[in-house]
């Protein structure tokens, strides 16, 4: 089993769902992407997380994000369990669920930590570019709950470095000063970044944030 590193194209699948079959580039489009693993339907803290998932995707669709769950259960299961969290969450699940029985897109993306479970996935996070190259994996124990504003948080940093030439700095949200790539000469920062750039030491240059 290859283990997927950052930068690696995301491999693509095609699989069965709560809304029927999917393909992974197919659904993804040229947009970007977040697949995220659970371990089991009518567990309690994945009924939170997809509840979560739910309300925030105005917040992932604003940033052109598709969302695309996962479990080891089936679509019949995904369907009766979305019931309970569309009403204990107050929510509408309102994106697909993946119905990876045969564990063939667990084992593909290597959800499956034998240590921890032999048969139901970790909390993996995968986040796709439109290229299909993977960006970010965050790999969560089934005890603990995912935190969507990171996930926003990290999507944020991921689109804005992906498209200027520039870093975010620990705790950083999006409107906040940004670091100048350590490729740039600060000469050449002051060019490209009109907004200014404050030289805190030579290699730690500041800028604000450059689509605020």
């Amino acid at each position: 089993m290859a283990t997927i590193r950052l930068g690696d194209k995301a491999p693509d699948f095609t699989a069965d769902s709560s809304v029927g079959t999917i393909n992974l580039y197919d659904y993804l489009g040229d947009g970007w992407g977040i697949l995220f693993s659970h371990p089991a339907d009518f567990t309690p803290v994945c009924t939170t997380e997809l509840g979560t998932a739910a309300k925030f995707k105005d917040e992932f669709d604003k940033r052109n994000v598709k969302m695309l769950a996962l479990s080891v259960d089936g679509a019949s299961s995904h369907n009766e369990w979305i019931k309970d969290i569309n009403e204990v969450q107050n929510t509408t699940v309102n994106f697909p669920i993946i119905a990876d029985e045969d564990k063939k897109v667990s084992d593909l993306y290597d959800m499956i930590h034998p240590n921890a479970d032999n048969n139901l996935t970790v909390r993996s996070v995968f986040i796709i570019a439109p290229d299909k190259t993977v960006k970010l994996i965050i790999t969560y124990p089934a005890s603990t709950g995912r935190n969507f504003y990171e996930l926003l948080r990290v999507i944020d940093s991921l689109q804005l470095t992906a498209y200027h030439k520039v870093a975010t700095p620990a705790n950083w949200k999006q409107g906040e000063s940004v670091v100048v790539s350590p490729a740039i000469s600060t000469e050449d920062a002051k060019e490209m970044f009109k907004k200014g750039v404050e030289e805190v030491k030579p290699y730690l240059r500041m800028t604000p944030d450059p689509t605020a």
